[in-house]
């Protein structure tokens, strides 16, 4: 209970520095000071929105890495290594080229049934190749998703829209605004979904046969997990785009601080996942000030660090 009121902490001044950090002026003496309805209009239409997004996209992102590591049975899967996010960004691409007028709810849909027919071509993948290592499974996720790119990279270019589709695969939180980043709350609401039904994802997590063995409807619970995967996924992406190794690393980590009890791990995992990204966006505003470098960059290249971490104290551990 001390540890989690501790990382409450951290997340709650991590969030109050995501709010005064930035190029405009946020001190909280302009603020309810003398003319301060400027400095209110920035914190409230800007600074509040972009902290919120992180929080939910960063908590959303690490709990469906997790699922997606209960219902493949490996800890180096989430949905940038499995080929989910590519086929979340060619749904964007397909829906902007089918219906460019449509909501950006109904883009989000059609991004998700792209994602969920991803995470299903994966795991078809998985069944039919021999894997000697669980490293291949990630391997395997990566090419796929490689080919998934370079298939929207091609229409993309042919449809003159390398720029839309640049925005989809690229995490950035700078353009967000109020009445910009409402569809992540779909990914809060899927946060909690998966706390509630924790248990029946530990319970798939042991396999098909002996999930079955245990009562549990196995192939209902898989597509459950996988359609929460695509949903969050396509929230993320059509709002802010890519966020890559999040889902993968937050997990890993906090499975070695805490355990492997999923319905424990869930709010370590969440608050975990929502603090990483917000002091990755905050390193991202800082380190070249006062420019700014998406949170996607900063995330690639923290996350990779990390995943070749646990790949290296997983090979140790085995040898």
């Amino acid at each position: 209970m001390i540890r989690l009121a501790a990382t409450l902490l951290i997340l709650c001044m991590l969030a109050v520095a995501s709010l005064l950090i930035g190029v405009g002026d946020l001190r909280w003496g302009t603020l309810f000071g003398p003319g301060g309805s400027g400095a209110a209009t920035l914190l409230f239409a800007s600074r509040v929105p972009r902290t919120l997004a992180l929080l939910i996209a960063g908590a959303a992102i690490a709990v469906a890495g997790m699922v997606m590591q209960m219902l493949v049975r490996n800890r180096f899967v989430e949905p940038s290594t499995a080929g989910t996010v590519e086929a979340a960004s060619l749904g964007m691409l397909a829906a902007n080229l089918a219906a460019p007028g449509a909501p950006i709810f109904a883009k989000m849909l059609v991004s998700a049934a792209f994602a969920l027919a991803g995470a299903a071509l994966f795991l078809g993948l998985l069944r039919r190749i021999p894997l000697r290592s669980a490293v291949m499974v990630p391997l395997v996720g990566l090419m796929l998703g490689s080919v998934l790119g370079a298939l929207a990279t091609f229409i993309a270019y042919r449809f003159d829209l390398l720029q839309s589709l640049n925005a989809w695969t690229t995490g950035d939180f700078s353009t967000v605004l109020r009445g910009r980043y409402e569809l992540l709350w779909i990914g809060a609401i899927l946060a909690i979904a998966v706390y509630v039904t924790a248990d029946r994802f530990t319970v798939a997590g042991l396999g098909r046969d002996h999930a079955t063995n245990l009562g549990l409807d196995y192939r209902r619970v898989l597509w459950m997990g996988l359609g929460i995967v695509a949903l969050v996924t396509a929230s993320v992406v059509a709002t802010v785009g890519v966020i890559p190794f999040l889902g993968l690393v937050i997990p890993n980590l906090v499975s070695l601080a805490v355990g492997d009890n999923m319905r424990r791990s869930l709010p370590y995992v969440a608050l975990s996942g929502a603090g990483f990204l917000l002091a990755c966006d905050i390193a991202g505003r800082l380190l070249n000030f006062p420019y700014e470098i998406p949170v996607g960059t900063v995330m690639g290249v923290v996350g990779s660090a990390l995943f070749l971490f646990l790949l290296l104290r997983r090979s140790d551990h085995v040898g």
